[in-house]
């Protein structure tokens, strides 16, 4: 088992997805139990489901400077940045550690292939036209290239692509960077869009529900899909500011998109999670669960909560309100249990009417006020990459 770590300060925080833009958005959101799926209005071709969609991507380009950077995911990005202050919290940690002392690590399952897809259906000559000519949009670090450029940082820069962990992983590869002394802080990114080639495989795979979806209900019948930014700033040290505890990693490698039917590499992430954190599962008060609203996802998962944690332990998915947003659920969902434990409330599991026999009452359906001192989230991505984020309150 893993020693257990000193926990880091996050110090500025933020996400914009379907419910809004920034940290207020999201929690009147969740309170008010008011969804941001809506009827697919993304793909010119017929699919009937549900989506998470930011408006107004389309109308807003990328500030001249960036322009080699055009693309849908980058725009998300930068709407992003600039909510709750975190463009200019993070350029002022570069400006306290030096440019060189900040990582800058992103999470991403598509970068910017939403552009690669628009680029062959408008090719010229059988070259892609000059509107799409740019290297930088066609490459899975996209998404770091951009955010480089417009923070500055000269540090560590990597992206992570584990399908639906992708941007929780980032906080385990800060955490190292940071305790091995490589950096003194990290800029943590997860940004995914909407785009043609994950709505229709997602489909091909038959895992899109066709209304919006119901996660851990008997009733299931699979994902909505959406879109998010989220950003975080770890640092050693930061007053009032909550804490990353611990973190567990696993990849089982059991399947290509179905989970280890025990849910092997959940459990080691759990227990990782738990061992750095310090923490048992008696004192956790709530888990963002993965919760896909996909039957083997949700099988798996409420075994594992039935069997790790007490009674009193209260848990539920948050994809009702913001869809399924693949490489930034990670982020997202972080960002979601920060905010329990901030505002002191557990969100339901919207949609969700009859539980799953496997369920039992640890799953909050309805808003619950409560202190959450100490929280978890969980992300179990495609092909058994599994983490487990462990969340506490300021210090």
């Amino acid at each position: 088992m893993p020693s257990r770590i000193p926990p880091l300060a996050i110090t500025a925080y933020t996400a914009t997805s379907a419910l809004g833009r920034g940290r207020r958005a999201h929690v009147e959101a969740l309170r008010d139990r008011r969804t941001g799926l809506r009827d697919n209005d993304f793909t010119a071709a017929p699919l009937a489901c549900a989506i998470g969609r930011v408006d107004g991507l389309e109308a807003q380009p990328l500030p001249a400077e960036f322009a080699e950077h055009d693309s849908r995911n980058n725009r998300l990005a930068w709407l992003g940045l600039g909510a709750d202050g975190f463009l200019d919290a993070a350029r002022a940690a570069i400006d306290r550690h030096g440019a060189s002392r900040v990582a800058l690590l992103v999470g991403t399952s598509t970068a910017s292939i939403g552009s690669t897809e628009q680029a062959h259906l408008a090719l010229e000559d059988g070259r892609f036209a000059p509107a799409f000519a740019s290297p930088a949009l066609h490459t899975p670090h996209s998404l770091g290239l951009f955010l480089e450029h417009v923070l500055g940082t000269r540090g560590p820069c990597s992206t992570i692509a584990t399908a639906c962990s992708s941007s929780a992983k980032i906080f385990a590869q800060g955490e190292r960077l940071i305790r091995l002394g490589i950096v003194d802080a990290a800029i943590l990114a997860g940004v995914d869009t909407l785009c043609g080639s994950v709505l229709f495989g997602f489909n091909a795979l038959e895992l899109v529900a066709p209304e919006a979806c119901r996660p851990f209900d008997v009733a299931r019948r699979g994902i909505s899909i959406g879109e998010a930014a989220g950003f975080a700033l770890l640092e050693r040290d930061g007053a009032g500011a909550p804490r990353l505890l611990g973190y567990g990693e696993s990849s089982d490698a059991h399947h290509m998109s179905t989970p280890h039917p025990h849910g092997l590499g959940a459990r080691l992430a759990l227990a990782d999670a738990f061992a750095r954190a310090g923490v048992g599962a008696h004192e956790v008060d709530y888990v963002n669960l993965h919760g896909t609203a996909t039957v083997k996802n949700d099988e798996v998962e409420a075994a594992l909560l039935a069997d790790s944690f007490p009674p009193t332990t209260r848990a539920s998915s948050t994809k009702g309100w913001t869809g399924h947003t693949l490489g930034a659920a990670g982020i997202l969902e972080a960002v979601i249990t920060l905010l329990a434990i901030e505002h002191g409330f557990v969100p339901g599991t919207l949609n969700t009417d009859t539980r799953d026999p496997l369920c039992d009452a640890r799953l909050a359906l309805a808003n619950e006020e409560r202190a959450v001192r100490v929280a978890l989230s969980n992300s179990f991505g495609f092909g058994g990459n599994n983490c487990t984020l462990a969340f506490g309150c300021a210090a």
